[in-house]
């Protein structure tokens, strides 16, 4: 989502690099070339226009003035506001000291708020919890079916009543539920409209009051821009709520909103979804966003994501084949797998450092059909094969291309690719016992 503005304030603080000495009048060229891709972002004016302003007070003063690096305490400035900007520091839930803890999800149809809701008893799982679902959400066609179908994939209980009319009941009794099965998260999925109306406010006001939830989270959607804000304005104004999901932060949007709800609000952001598998929601940290978007990366959140999904016995085990030097292909296939686990490969990059100089192509060129292909090339070979692909000749190759849809030449492709990798994979096999994320992390960088 921050792709352009990204580019755009890495190729500004390039251009401070050039001066030995900042001066009030670089400052103010610098300062307005940041204020015009901000608004370009999407990002409200009125926060814009806070943000330069702080950013002046400490650019123009001794800070960078005297600074022997003025270019990186600049950036290092940026870098602090932005993370203000959005919150400061990750505002985590919280649970009540007796259960059920009750989170009450709302927000407009379309933001994403059913998935939310399965994602966020996804993510409650994995902490331990036993949660709970309430499908409260009786207007939208189907958004009972899709809670009740995402429970089932999770293996979550989940409260229906497709016959009731009335939300308050039904998360009355959903709640009473989740007691009796011993739950001690519930999350309640409630009725959206396709725009604010004082009939659906009304609704989920009185949901609110029969239930007393310990938090209500707002699901808003990114790609909606400054609309989101108005979104959230209006819910806090009308309803309340204790902090926001920010939804399709993986998709091709400027990014104004996440930059700008927070400091709008006063709300802080909770969680963002990055995609659309039910694992893809992530606690909002604002540093290491704010690191993404100045291409620093963001090296915390793929350590942890690794930590989530690599199996640390496999990962041990290739490490150990690599000493041995006895890195097959059924390796290789194993460590792309792993790194599929982790998402998409353009969000794998995006928590990589930026490198200097490396050209926009090495990136956009990656395509994520390409592991495909491999998978169906590796499994199309012989476990002899697979195991010695120096026994591979010409018909052998013309037999894996057809069996996986390929050609020839890409068969030769993998080959190649694999030759190389296990080359690489040599160096590494005089190094001594890794770390344990090291372990976790390895077949990324690997490949």
């Amino acid at each position: 989502m921050f792709n352009s503005l990204s580019s755009k304030l890495q190729n500004i603080f390039s251009k401070l690099k050039a001066y030995g000495k900042l001066g009030e009048k670089q400052v103010e060229e610098v300062l307005r070339e940041i204020r015009l891709a901000l608004l370009e972002a999407d990002v409200n004016f009125k926060v814009v226009k806070d943000f330069i302003s702080n950013i002046k007070e400490r650019a123009v003063g001794v800070e960078v003035m005297e600074s022997l690096t003025p270019a990186q305490q600049v950036v290092k400035i940026v870098n602090e506001e932005l993370t203000k900007l959005m919150g400061g520091v990750s505002n985590k839930v919280t649970f009540a000291s007796k259960p059920p803890t009750i989170f009450m999800l709302v927000g407009l149809q379309g933001s994403g708020k059913t998935t939310s809701s399965a994602k966020f008893a996804n993510y409650l799982k994995n902490m331990g919890k036993k949660p709970f679902l309430v499908a409260a959400d009786i207007y939208r066609p189907a958004a009972i079916e899709q809670l009740e179908s995402l429970a089932n994939e999770l293996g979550v209980s989940i409260y229906s009543d497709k016959k009731s009319g009335a939300c308050k009941e039904i998360v009355r009794a959903g709640i009473k539920q989740a007691i009796r099965e011993g739950s001690d998260v519930v999350v309640v999925d409630t009725a959206g409209r396709l725009h604010i109306d004082e009939e659906m406010m009304k609704e989920a006001r009185e949901v609110k009051e029969a239930t007393s939830p310990h938090q209500v989270l707002l699901v808003v959607d990114a790609m909606t821009g400054q609309d989101a804000i108005n979104v959230a304005e209006s819910f806090k104004e009308k309803l309340g709520f204790d902090g926001i999901i920010l939804t399709k932060l993986d998709g091709d949007a400027r990014g104004g909103a996440a930059l700008s709800i927070r400091a709008v609000t006063k709300k802080p952001i909770k969680f963002i979804s990055m995609g659309e598998k039910l694992d893809s929601l992530e606690v909002f940290y604002p540093d290491r966003m704010a690191n993404r978007i100045l291409g620093m990366g963001d090296v915390l959140t793929l350590i942890e994501k690794a930590e989530a999904t690599v199996d640390l016995d496999e990962a041990e085990r290739l490490v150990e084949k690599i000493r041995k030097q006895e890195f097959s292909l059924d390796d290789f296939l194993v460590q792309m797998q792993q790194v599929k686990k982790m998402g998409s490969l353009d969000q794998i990059l995006g928590m990589l450092p930026k490198i200097p100089g490396m050209p926009k192509s090495a990136v956009s060129n990656i395509d994520e059909r390409q592991i495909k292909k491999i998978e169906a090339i590796i499994t199309s070979m012989t476990s002899e094969e697979r195991g010695n692909p120096k026994i591979i000749n010409g018909s052998r190759r013309s037999r894996i291309a057809r069996g996986s849809g390929t050609s020839p030449g890409e068969v030769n492709k993998l080959l190649k690719q694999y030759s190389e990798t296990k080359k690489m994979m040599k160096r590494f096999s005089n190094f001594g016992p890794r770390a344990k994320m090291d372990k976790k992390i390895s077949p990324f960088f690997n490949f």
